[in-house]
């Protein structure tokens, strides 16, 4: 039995917990402001709210239903569009309205959830941070100018909001409706009253991909849902390294305060990373054990010299992030076992973070290359430095050779074309639908060069790396 609260109703479910938040709000609680688009997290028709307690606070997200099993939903609140709905337009439904951002209306519950989500956050609204509320919101109509321009207006309503009681203000305002005052203590009660849920045999975290691939098999398979488990959770400083929890999401990580201090672009990094309903419930530990060659976070964190912390019934064991892949698909994970965290040494300074990305399309596509590059330099040579390519090899790539290479060579632009030649011998694209295998080779190249501009900015010019 999943429980949960929709909308303003506690609710049980007796379905399989496989089964998709999406089917159970359209089919057996009859909501179809929630709509049904691709199925696969990218179109944003049938995002929801997610709410849990954290502390005691409720925090609140936009999630896509259609990939959310329903067991992840147990003890937590979820809003659908009719959810939203008072006596009269609440202040973001009546901006679509005025600023003729409904069009043809399929896409339009989405818009009006990942907006009223932008209300609820604690910080500060501005223009840019509205519409960037959005990103994972999909119009067919591509009418995107009359939606930014309500995006806009809502932010500059929400100037006086208050931050320590983002709810109440909002519920005073008529942005909510009244129920959602009662929530906090009603999830309090409910989270008492789950405790002892039966496991199920399957690991799941947040199911981003694998409902994307497996959707029916999924929901005939008993699950152990690992999303909420608060001991794989968490992002610390300990013992000269940085710890991120397995259940971290990459929004988790792009919001860490720890990991900025280091990374101060992160933000900049994890937006090429897929959108935020897709950040919020995609995990670090179900990126790398999905075991996809192009897979972002792997990339990320494999320049950092991660290893990965695998929980086994007796006891941990460690291994270092690139040997975890074998092959297409295949990994270093045996029966019983499962990741429990990722580690790496705490950066010391000076030293240069890079993380690139090319797809299709800028944002909310699968790579067709991305790459990361972590450096030291000292006196001007390179003293240390480590590669991570996706998308030129059957696995996620450490590029050990180009990397050693650069080892102890002097930080300059014949260095650099010396090591494009390592490279080239190093990866093995091969065609497919993301670009031939002759594109994915220069891709791979420009990146490995855009690397170096970045991290050392004015020090190189295009010309001198290519000539």
């Amino acid at each position: 039995m999943t429980t949960f609260i929709l909308n303003e109703k506690t609710v049980s479910s007796q379905a399989r917990e496989g089964e998709t938040l999406l089917d159970f709000i359209r089919y057996e609680k009859d909501l179809p402001g929630t709509k049904i688009g691709c199925r696969e997290g990218d179109c944003g028709a049938c995002t929801v709210l997610e709410g849990r307690l954290e502390g005691d606070k409720i925090i609140y997200r936009s999630i896509v239903s259609c990939l959310t099993p329903i067991g992840n939903a147990r003890g937590k609140h979820i809003v659908t569009v009719e959810g939203l709905n008072m006596e009269k337009l609440s202040p973001v439904q009546q901006a679509m309205v005025d600023h003729g951002g409904t069009q043809c209306g399929i896409c339009t519950p989405g818009f009006v959830v990942s907006l009223t989500n932008h209300t609820l956050q604690p910080e500060i609204s501005t223009p840019e941070a509205a519409i960037d509320s959005v990103n994972g919101n999909i119009c067919r109509c591509t009418g995107y100018k009359s939606i930014e321009r309500a995006a806009i207006s809502i932010s500059n309503l929400l100037k006086d909001k208050n931050p320590e009681n983002p709810i109440g203000w909002l519920v005073d305002k008529q942005f909510l409706p009244e129920y959602f005052s009662g929530i906090h203590q009603r999830l309090r009660g409910l989270k008492d009253e789950q405790a002892g849920q039966i496991q199920g045999k399957m690991i799941m975290g947040g199911g981003t991909d694998l409902l994307v691939q497996q959707p029916d098999q999924i929901a005939e398979t008993g699950l152990d849902l690992f999303f909420d488990r608060d001991d794989l959770k968490g992002i610390a400083e300990k013992d000269g390294q940085v710890l991120v929890g397995a259940a971290a999401t990459a929004n988790d990580i792009m919001h860490s305060h720890i990991l900025e201090q280091y990374f101060p672009d992160i933000k900049k990094h994890f937006r090429l990373i897929s959108s935020d309903p897709i950040r919020n419930m995609g995990t670090i530990g179900g990126n790398i054990v999905n075991a996809s060659p192009i897979a972002d976070l792997t990339i990320f964190f494999m320049a950092l010299g991660s290893v990965l912390h695998i929980r086994r019934e007796k006891g941990n064991r460690t291994l270092p992030l690139e040997e975890f892949f074998h092959d297409y698909k295949k990994y270093d994970l045996k029966p019983g076992e499962y990741i429990e965290s990722i580690a790496f040494p705490i950066p010391q300074k000076p030293f240069g973070f890079n993380f690139e990305k090319v797809s299709k399309r800028t944002h909310l596509d699968i790579a067709s290359v991305n790459s990361s590059c972590f450096i030291q330099t000292e006196n001007g040579t390179i003293s240390h430095c480590s590669m991570a390519a996706g998308g030129v090899a059957p696995v996620p790539l450490f590029l050990k050779k180009t990397a050693a290479f650069l080892k102890g060579k002097p930080l300059n632009a014949g260095s650099i074309r010396e090591a494009t030649g390592i490279l080239s011998e190093e990866i093995s694209p091969i065609s497919d639908v993301r670009g031939s295998k002759e594109y994915k080779a220069l891709l791979a190249r420009q990146l490995f060069l855009a690397h170096f501009m970045e991290i050392f900015p004015g020090m190189f010019s295009i010309k001198e790396l290519t000539s």
